[in-house]
C-alpha cells in the first residue's frame, strides 16, 4: 500500500511538472533602467538563460541610467563569481538573437547619434515596446 502512494504521488508530481512547463511563456520582455552594474548583470543572466537554456525569446530595452550600456565605446568590468560584465552578457544576447533596444530619448539626451550604439541595438518605437509589454505570451521584468 505504501509503495502505491508513494507511485501514486510521483505520477502525480510529474504530471504536475508536464502542467507548469506546458505553461511557460513565449519569452520575456526586460526594461533595464538602473546604473548598478550587479542589477544590470542579473538582468543579462537572466535573459541569456531564457535564451539559450529554455529556448524563448528576450526584447529588452534599456533606458535612462543603464543607457550607457548600449554604447560602442562603454566597457564594464567583469564580476565575480563568472568573471562576465554586463557588457558582455550584452554582446552575447545580441549574438543569441535577443531584441535590444534604447529608448528614444537616451541617446539626443547626452548629445549622440545612433552611430554610437553598440552593433545589433536599435532605438525603441513606443508604440511597438508598449504592445510587446502588453502581450500576454510574455513576462515582464524590470530591472
Amino acid at each position: 500500500m505504501k509503495k502505491i502512494l508513494i507511485f501514486t504521488g510521483v505520477i502525480a508530481g510529474m504530471l504536475l511538472s508536464f502542467h507548469v512547463r506546458a505553461e511557460q511563456s513565449d519569452g520575456l520582455n526586460v526594461v533595464v533602467t538602473s546604473a548598478d552594474r550587479q542589477t544590470q548583470l542579473m538582468a543579462m543572466v537572466l535573459s541569456v538563460q531564457t535564451i539559450t537554456k529554455h529556448n524563448k525569446e528576450v526584447n529588452m530595452v534599456i533606458c535612462g541610467a543603464a543607457g550607457d550600456l548600449v554604447l560602442k565605446d562603454t566597457v564594464t568590468d567583469p564580476m565575480p563569481p563568472m568573471g562576465k560584465s554586463p557588457t558582455m552578457l550584452l554582446k552575447h544576447l545580441i549574438d543569441s538573437g535577443a531584441s535590444v533596444q534604447v529608448c528614444p530619448l537616451y541617446l539626443p539626451s547626452i548629445g549622440k547619434e545612433a552611430d554610437a550604439l553598440m552593433d545589433g541595438i536599435t532605438v525603441a518605437k513606443p508604440a511597438m515596446v508598449a504592445g510587446n509589454l502588453l502581450d500576454n505570451g510574455y513576462k515582464n521584468l524590470s530591472y
